[in-house]
Formats: structure tokens, sequence, C-alpha cells
């Protein structure tokens, strides 16, 4: 637990963090289980987003390029990926992968492994208390590129269609 960014206690476990945070989020369905169905504003007739756009090799290298420097323990590194994208067949074969991920409708399970840290909230919390501690969740370096592709996607239509408010701020 931490990989060594946080002191940990040796009273805490994996077990025993996965029984709380999954307490927590059961805690928190129970709790808006009546909350009123969400109201949405209908969208104009005249837009429509039926399908994602094809992705091409330049988007893919372009958003490749556009990564953050930041690092995680699950497949290809950011920094391996930056300096290989250009190979013959690395960004086709992205392509390809993130296109019929966006045909289908479906991301890759791997995309789906996280490694999870748990963090204390504050430096001078009880390291031996596990409601001190908040997961942080790092996803593979392809899953993130491909939640960037679509979210520019879902942004460009957006606000094509007007459907964001005006003084959106945030999310």
């Amino acid at each position: 637990m931490s990989r060594g960014r946080a002191p940990v206690s040796m009273h805490l476990g994996a077990d025993e963090a996965h029984r709380f945070f999954d307490d927590k989020v059961a805690g928190v369905r129970a709790s808006t289980d009546d909350a009123p169905p969400s109201t949405y504003s209908t969208q104009p007739t005249t837009c429509q987003l039926a399908d994602f756009s094809r992705l091409s090799t330049d988007d893919v290298i372009t958003a490749v390029h556009r990564l953050p420097d930041k690092q995680c323990q699950l497949n290809v590194p950011t920094w391996m990926l930056k300096c290989n994208i250009d190979l013959l067949a690395l960004a086709p074969f992205l392509t390809e992968l993130f296109n019929r991920s966006l045909a289908l409708g479906s991301v890759p399970d791997v995309f789906k492994a996280a490694f999870i840290t748990p963090t204390l909230k504050k430096s001078d919390a009880d390291a031996s208390d596990i409601t001190q501690y908040r997961p942080i969740l790092n996803l593979s370096v392809l899953s993130k590129l491909l939640e960037r592709l679509v979210a520019k996607q879902l942004l460009d239509y957006l606000s094509i269609c007007r459907l964001l408010p005006d003084l959106q701020s945030a999310y």
C-alpha cells in the first residue's frame, strides 16, 4: 500500500482497505436510492450524435504528444509511447484499436484495470485508521488516451450544438 509515498501502518492490509471502500460506496448508493430522477433538457432535433467519427492516425499521434508526462504502472509507460508513436506500425495499430472500440461502443477490459494507491488524506493523519485514507486510481496510458479522444469528440459535438451552458465552469 502507498507505493512508499506515505507512512503505512503495519496493522492495515489490502483486505481491510477493500472492505472499507466497498462499504463506503455501498453507503453512498444507499443514501441516494430515493433521490429524484435526473432531469435533462431536450436537444435540438437538428443535432444528433449517432456515432463517433473515425479517428485518423494523425489524431492519435497528436493526442499522444499532448499527454502529460505522468506515469502509471500499467501497460506501457507514457514516455515510451511518446518516443515510439511515430513508428510505422504503432500509431496505425492504436488508431484501429480505438476506432473499433468507438464503433462497438465497448472499452477493452484491460483498459478498465487500475492501480489503486491508498493515500493519507492529511500528512499528519493517523496511518493506522483506515478512514484517513482516500483511494487514488491510476489507469493505463492507453485508457487515458482513448478517454481524451472520446472527450474531444463529445465536447466538439456539445459546442457545435450549443448544449453546454454558457456559464459552465467545470464538468
